[in-house]
């Protein structure tokens, strides 16, 4: 049987379902002036690409909607993130639990933490917080204005990414982490080092209305900057790539990235930015090319909340924490960290949970998880359902900040130092959550 004899078939069930899909985008570009990277870089002070929020509804017959949101934005976490998800869902006639927001992850963009910004005393930048307020509503407003179409049939496939992936911990014969190759390496033979532990493919399911898609999602891991810390906002090499994809409205999520950037294949010269735009977009089109129907008995939103185990020892406590917000000696970016630090301490021993959640289309699953997770925990994902294909979508809650596995804060490096602030617990109870969401 042919595919396209086979996508009639699907039609047909789809449509008897009511299946429907409606796409949205908002203008999410700061300010000029504005701070990008929560303050670690320096403000915006061009415009070299627009920045969105783009996403799709999803209404599964005879149930409330479903909201997938990604954001050209650096992380949205703590209370800025329910805020993302309680206007969202208010817009689109769902529930918050029903919501899932993430960011591309661009260092040449904006953050949003309310609860943080909330910590610090004026004058010490972390992000415009009245423009963050301002894109919630644009992106809410297109939600709004959204119209449903039907989809009379899924399909799903992937494609190898080419020379853009490769980790970043470079370990030595002590085996701790011996050099950090990054989003771009130069000057080191390290920088030539094998590529080590990648997912190599990139993953989309689209959404068809008759011969026409009306909307794709992809995923792939990698940290998504070929430069950045210049002043110009961006999307970079990634967010260029699902710029191209003009044959569908295309949405495109950064996997389990934590410890993944294209170090290997860029040195930052400024020039490869286009390279390695050239070879995600090759991907994202192959990964259409090769994508095959799925039948869809059902759509699933399975959702698990967890308790993130908090980082102990020195330099971790609150009492530390406020201590480093208030030093004014201190310098203001480190100041800004802190208080993401304290917001995401008092949030966690207030009792507040983070939602592990996986939509199940047939026989491809998409999972949502928060932080700059590790991709081993994306590999892991594909493992649980062998045989079937598995999407991830990390930097959802960008409270937690790295993710590592429990070995890797054994290795040391800067994904495990104090910009992670989970303990090496935490691979425990993610892996749990993942087997009930996607089991």
């Amino acid at each position: 049987m042919g595919l396209l004899s086979r996508r009639g078939m699907l039609s047909l069930a789809l449509a008897g379902r009511g299946m429907r899909v409606a796409t949205f985008a908002a203008d999410v570009t700061p300010p000029l002036g504005a701070a990008l990277c929560y303050g670690l870089v320096p403000v915006a002070s061009e415009v070299v690409d627009k920045l969105e929020a783009r996403g799709v509804v999803l209404y599964p017959a005879g149930e409330r909607p479903i909201v997938l949101c990604s954001v050209d934005w650096l992380g949205i976490g703590n209370g800025s993130r329910d805020r993302w998800r309680a206007a969202l869902a208010k817009a689109a006639g769902t529930t918050p639990d029903r919501v899932t927001v993430h960011t591309l992850h661009p260092h040449d963009a904006p953050g949003d933490d309310a609860t943080a910004y909330a910590l610090l005393p004026k004058g010490v930048a972390l992000y415009d917080d009245a423009f963050a307020r301002l894109a919630v509503t644009r992106t809410a407003a297109a939600v709004r204005a959204s119209k449903p179409a039907a989809v009379t049939q899924v399909t799903g496939g992937a494609a190898e990414v080419r020379e853009v992936a490769s980790n970043r911990r470079i370990l030595g014969a002590d085996g701790k982490v011996a050099f950090g190759r990054m989003t771009s390496c130069r000057n080191s033979p390290q920088c030539a080092a094998p590529v080590g532990v990648i997912d190599p493919l990139l993953r989309s399911v689209s959404f068809w209305g008759g011969e026409k898609r009306v909307a794709t999602l992809s995923y792939y891991a990698t940290h998504p900057m070929s430069y950045y810390g210049k002043g110009g906002v961006s999307c970079d090499f990634v967010g260029k790539a699902r710029r191209s994809q003009t044959d569908t409205f295309q949405v495109h999520f950064t996997g389990a990235a934590g410890n993944i950037g294209a170090g290997k294949f860029n040195d930052g010269a400024p020039a490869n930015r286009a390279v390695l735009t050239g070879k995600m977009a090759t991907a994202m089109a192959e990964a259409k090319a090769a994508e095959k129907p799925i039948a869809v008995d059902a759509v699933r939103w399975v959702s698990e909340s967890v308790a993130m185990p908090l980082r102990t020892g020195k330099g971790f406590s609150e009492e530390e924490i406020v201590a480093a917000i208030g030093d004014a000696a201190l310098d203001a970016k480190q100041r800004a960290n802190h208080a993401r630090y304290l917001a995401f301490l008092r949030l966690t021993r207030a009792g507040r949970k983070i939602d592990l959640t996986a939509l199940r289309l047939g026989s491809f699953s998409i999972l949502h998880m928060p932080g700059e997770l590790f991709v081993e925990y994306q590999l892991a994902a594909a493992e649980m359902r062998r045989g079937e294909l598995v999407a991830t979508a990390a930097y959802g809650d960008y409270g937690p900040m790295y993710i590592g596995t429990a070995r890797a804060y054994e290795e040391g490096g800067y994904e495990t130092s104090a910009v992670s602030r989970v303990s090496p617990a935490v691979e425990d109870v993610l892996m749990g959550a993942m087997r009930k969401v996607l089991g």
